[in-house]
């Protein structure tokens, strides 16, 4: 099969001919369809995201966000054959244990991770492990190229929308209108919440208008960002999620909160900050402000996520910019890095 192999980090992709997956007794080898490219992918190909202990072994496929049809499976594989069309969360759990058995998958004690515990997705086939656990069934109303845009940021901005409790008529910030940003201003706005996007890049603030933010705020020209949302919502959003992970982007999500409000943090950080950013602790005690942290999405959540796009009431496919070729990753990684990308690039073209 074909497949993108990265062999060192910062490194173009190597589009190479290797030998197709075998599945083992619990697993299961999809064809992959579509395959997003995250910007997930690029902190990897980058050899970030150590520090919370993703570091793949070189060399190895990258790449955690697909939809695919099922084309053999292990000989322990029960709920799952050949021709089921399928999608899986980026996180993969072991189905024992206290989290994945409490509903919690995305926090498994044994978790794995696509394209960097094992090969990923940029390729014509990947192995799924424990298949009966991690795979999910894909509706009829549900193509590939949706599932693979769900794959990783929007159940990400799904799940943070979720985790922020939040309710119709809020007023929701979210700083950073990216994949996940993005993602979870559609899902916030589906909600019936007043949504506050922030960015530096005027289109993809335009594009969060069209996705549903009320507002929008250029902070590149606006000095005291958190300032400005207060103003804007007489007192401060009642959610706010940061999809970014910086430094800045904390802080102004904490500070732009009216008392009692949730603040959710979604987007890790780079290697600048490395987990460690500076709180006003103080404000958040005496104002009762929550600090709520999302990753990914539990896979018991998924059934209603699928029904949400089944319905039409979330569009995850709206955010896909364009459709490319395995061969042209490379290209979408150096637009990634210039920060040119608006939504997602969908790999559809393998051979």
């Amino acid at each position: 099969m074909k497949a993108a192999r990265l062999h060192a980090f910062h490194t173009p992709f190597a589009i190479e001919t290797v030998p197709d997956p075998e599945p083992g007794p619990e697993d299961a080898i999809v064809r992959v369809r579509a395959a997003g490219v995250c910007r997930s992918d690029l902190h990897i190909w980058q050899g970030e995201l150590a520090w919370v202990g993703i570091r793949p072994q070189l060399p190895i496929t990258l790449g955690h966000e697909f939809g695919g049809e099922v084309v053999a499976v292990g000989r322990n594989v029960r709920r799952f054959v050949a021709g089921d069309r399928v999608t899986v969360p980026f996180h993969n759990g072991c189905g024992r244990c206290p989290q994945c058995q409490s509903g919690r998958s995305n926090l498994c004690d044994e978790f794995g991770f696509y394209g960097a515990t094992y090969d990923g997705c940029f390729a014509e086939y990947v192995r799924v492990p424990n298949a009966d656990f991690n795979l999910i069934h894909l509706p009829d109303e549900v193509d590939f190229v949706t599932a693979a845009a769900m794959g990783c940021r929007y159940m990400t901005g799904f799940h943070a929308v979720m985790r922020g409790r939040v309710q119709p008529g809020e007023w929701v910030a979210v700083h950073g209108a990216g994949g996940v940003g993005l993602s979870a201003i559609q899902a916030a706005h589906a909600i019936g919440a007043q949504v506050i996007a922030v960015d530096i890049d005027d289109d993809k603030l335009e594009k969060a208008r069209t996705e549903g933010a009320a507002v929008t705020i250029n902070s590149r020209r606006e000095e005291r960002v958190f300032k400005a949302i207060k103003q804007v919502t007489r007192g401060g959003a009642h959610v706010s999620i940061d999809a970014l992970g910086l430094a800045e982007t904390v802080f102004n999500s904490v500070r732009c909160l009216r008392k009692g409000g949730r603040h959710v943090q979604v987007g890790l950080t780079s290697s600048s900050e490395q987990g460690m950013v500076a709180l006003p602790v103080d404000i958040m005690t005496t104002g009762e402000i929550e600090f709520i942290g999302s990753f990914g999405n539990p896979h018991v959540a998924f059934d209603g996520l699928l029904r949400l796009v089944a319905a039409g009431r979330l569009r995850p496919k709206a955010l896909v910019e364009r459709e490319v070729s395995l061969a042209e990753l490379n290209d979408v990684f150096h637009r990634m890095l210039r920060f040119e990308t608006k939504g997602f690039n969908v790999i559809t073209a393998f051979a």
